[in-house]
């Protein structure tokens, strides 16, 4: 029971592992192979005190043999036996980490376990980096949403001096990006995967294998970053990925590599949602495979044909890859004609009658050519046997087969039709937020000027001070202006800038005798219409009429001549009459 186990057990088990950490016994290695196991299995009996002994015991194997100075890790120096037992310890300690993320509790992996992680995957040796990298995929698994702990190592693990640390990771590369990128999403930024950084250590773990000899591990590592569109954005994999995959693709002579990067370059054009991108690299891909110099490069466009049957719906091949396919019947080099005669049933296979009729046309053309012109014998012979094949395919192959192919290929098309409508719906939000932004820019230029004219007025009517004859001349013009258009009310007939009203202007001296005609233009009309919307517009007029009065019978009292004054305003009143009787 469990009273046994923490009262018998337990200090056995821990008489053993000191008594194998001292003596340095070869048991040592044997015990760290087990121990995740040894702990998870006792784990419910222990209490917290032994719990803390048996993972701080943990922490010690996982550095035995070597010490940390300036933040590195370095061998001491050893007798070499001795440091390859250490060298296992390690390695198994390594092997069983994910156990003892278990056995500790992941909720408290930063402070107990993350500097003693932190240290295997950047130990000394490759083995023991090799295995950290093998259960790397484990260890982000039961971390969850504080996967962005460790995002650092990941970093350091894909960025490895070693082709085999990087092997060992791409093994599981795909759960670890989809788990490292959806979990990490905290409130803070701090807590979020930096995909820039990771977007770098993934381009320098592939230029690193192509510079390698390891071909396989090339083509093992453009075989896991299929997997990128389920990580990143379509125009991070265009920019950083996407081109590159088409620079292996025509340059490459490892034909595995070659083909490899070929898949993986039509996986992003099936999820790019970009169509001026899309058209780009197919026009680029048909320009120099398909139309390439090299005879080499027209058999790699027939592998990408090949493979984009695959990948690409039905009638998305025939739109972009099988008409330049077709063309290679002309090709002057037989390897060529040889692949195009073997691929034709199944390029028959991708056209849809009766929507692709021309295209059947096409191919018969094609097969007629090949059994007319042709000279070389090989291909004759798999022209022939070609021919048979395309009579027997629609009897030959079962129906049931034939209904699997045609829901696969209607789920494909399906896909695509969605990302070309969500393609569409982006497009259509990015424009109405440019034509918001445009409209609201136009509201504001318009705005500007219209605020203006309140200042002017409220500049003319502060305007008192003016000191020179000029500006009392300007001032008595306003004033008589607005005495005008506060008498009389705003008709239709006012607009008219050829209408013109008689003002007397009074002068500084004794003759103020003069008359002017002032036309009313648009500033008036629109002087007059601000201050009659203005909340103050009652009482404007009001006020500039009674200042012009007063003003003016000042100026008259103080007059020699009385008479003139009379006449004056008698023929301002008659004016004024015979004014508003027009109106």
């Amino acid at each position: 029971d469990s009273d046994d186990r923490t009262r018998i057990i337990f200090p056995l088990v821990k008489a053993f592992c000191e008594k194998c950490f001292k003596a340095d016994d070869a048991v040592l290695a044997s015990l760290s192979y087990q121990y995740g196991k040894l702990c998870h299995g006792l784990s419910g009996s222990f209490t917290e005190e032994q719990r803390v002994w048996f993972l701080e015991f943990f922490k010690k194997l996982c550095i035995l043999g070597i010490h940390h100075e300036n933040g590195h890790c370095e061998n001491q120096a050893y007798p070499l036996e001795l440091e390859k037992k250490y060298e296992s310890v390690r390695k198994n300690c390594a092997y069983n980490f994910p156990a003892m993320v278990l056995f500790a509790d992941p909720k408290c992996f930063l402070s107990e376990l993350y500097s003693t992680f932190s240290s295997l995957c950047h130990d000394p040796e490759i083995s023991v980096r090799r295995t950290s990298a093998s259960g790397f995929h484990e260890v982000v698994q039961l971390l969850g949403p504080n996967v962005h702990y460790i995002h650092k190592e990941l970093i350091a693990l894909l960025q490895d001096d070693s082709l085999e640390v990087l092997d060992a990771l791409m093994n599981n590369l795909q759960e670890t990006l989809e788990l490292a990128t959806s979990r990490g999403e905290g409130a803070a930024s701090e807590n979020k995967v930096n995909i820039p950084d990771l977007i770098q250590a993934l381009t320098a773990a592939e230029q690193k294998a192509a510079t390698s000899l390891k071909w396989r591990i090339h083509e093992k590592v453009l075989q896991r970053y299929s997997c990128l569109p389920r990580v990143i954005s379509g125009d991070q994999i265009y920019f950083r990925f996407l081109q590159r995959m088409f620079t292996i693709t025509t340059t490459n002579n490892v034909l595995p590599v070659q083909r490899e990067s070929a898949r993986t370059l039509c996986v992003f054009l099936r999820y790019n949602r970009k169509q001026e991108q899309r058209q780009e690299i197919i026009s680029k891909l048909v320009e120099q495979l398909g139309q390439g110099r090299s005879y080499w490069n027209r058999l790699r466009y027939l592998d990408l044909c090949e493979i984009a049957m695959e990948i690409f719906s039905k009638s998305y091949f025939c739109k972009y890859f099988l008409i330049p396919a077709l063309e290679l019947v002309n090709d002057p080099v037989a390897n060529v004609r040889y692949k195009l005669c073997h691929m034709l049933p199944k390029l028959k296979s991708t056209i849809k009658l009766p929507s692709d009729k021309h295209l059947l046309q096409q191919l018969e053309f094609c097969v007629r050519k090949l059994l007319c012109r042709e000279k070389d014998k090989d291909v004759m012979a798999i022209v022939r046997k070609t021919v048979l094949e395309l009579d027997k395919m629609d009897i030959t192959e079962p129906y049931q087969k034939r209904h699997e192919k045609d829901l696969l290929d209607q789920k494909k098309e399906k896909e695509e039709n969605l990302l070309l409508e969500m393609e569409q719906l982006e497009r259509q939000q990015s424009e109405g937020k440019l034509t918001n932004e445009k409209h609201s820019d136009k509201k504001r230029r318009d705005s500007k000027p219209g605020l203006s004219v309140p200042k002017n007025m409220s500049g003319s009517t502060s305007g008192a001070t003016v000191s020179t004859p000029a500006g009392k001349e300007i001032k008595k013009a306003k004033l008589a202006r607005s005495r005008s258009l506060s008498s009389h009310p705003t008709t239709p007939k006012m607009v008219n800038s050829d209408k013109t009203i008689k003002v007397k202007e009074s002068g500084n001296g004794p003759r103020s005798g003069k008359s002017a005609l002032l036309p009313i233009n648009d500033d008036i009309i629109r002087s007059h219409h601000f201050s009659a919307v203005s909340s103050s517009s009652s009482s404007v007029p009001v006020l500039i009429r009674s200042n012009t009065i007063s003003t003016v019978e000042h100026r008259s009292n103080s007059s020699k001549d009385t008479q003139s004054r009379k006449l004056t305003m008698q023929r301002k009143s008659s004016s004024f009459g015979m004014q508003a009787g027009r109106e």
